[in-house]
């Protein structure tokens, strides 16, 4: 359902997630910050959540494009010039894209966000679905007597 095409890309992700974590460097359009996510199918469909605390509904961005589903958001800068105690939380541009396989109808994704969690719901298309297929057979019996 869920394809990974690109190992050495996951990788440097979590490297540059230890790196933001590290040195509280904040994502932006250029190096967005990532979102933990959860996938897993239930029946006929595929469930994904992605974590997204204190951001904006309003900021979230969902496309998608053939297989690809795009997620982007934003959680804006502090306001204040107060002195920070501790910045544990990154701050700015997030964005993950999901490659889907062709057996899951995209034109039917369903999103909501509740609780700083984006929840996706991807029905798997008709056409993967198993199904009996119906063996005709020709009667020799009947064949001869006609």
């Amino acid at each position: 359902m869920l394809m990974r095409t690109d190992p050495f890309r996951e990788s440097f992700r979590d490297l540059d997630r230890m790196a933001q974590l590290a040195f509280g460097s904040a994502g932006t359009l250029a190096r967005p910050s990532v979102m933990p996510m959860d996938a897993w199918r239930d029946g006929d469909t595929f469930h994904v959540e992605l974590d997204l605390p204190g951001v904006d509904p309003s900021s979230i961005d969902l496309d998608v494009e053939r297989n690809i589903v795009t997620v982007k958001a934003e959680r804006a800068p502090r306001a204040s010039d107060a002195d920070l105690i501790a910045a544990e939380r990154p701050r700015g541009v997030f964005s993950r894209q999901l490659v889907l396989g062709d057996s899951l109808d995209t034109d039917r994704i369903q999103a909501g966000y509740d609780a700083g969690v984006l929840s996706l719901s991807i029905p798997v298309a008709e056409k993967a679905k198993p199904r009996k297929i119906e063996i005709s057979h020709h009667d020799e019996r009947q064949a001869i007597t006609s």
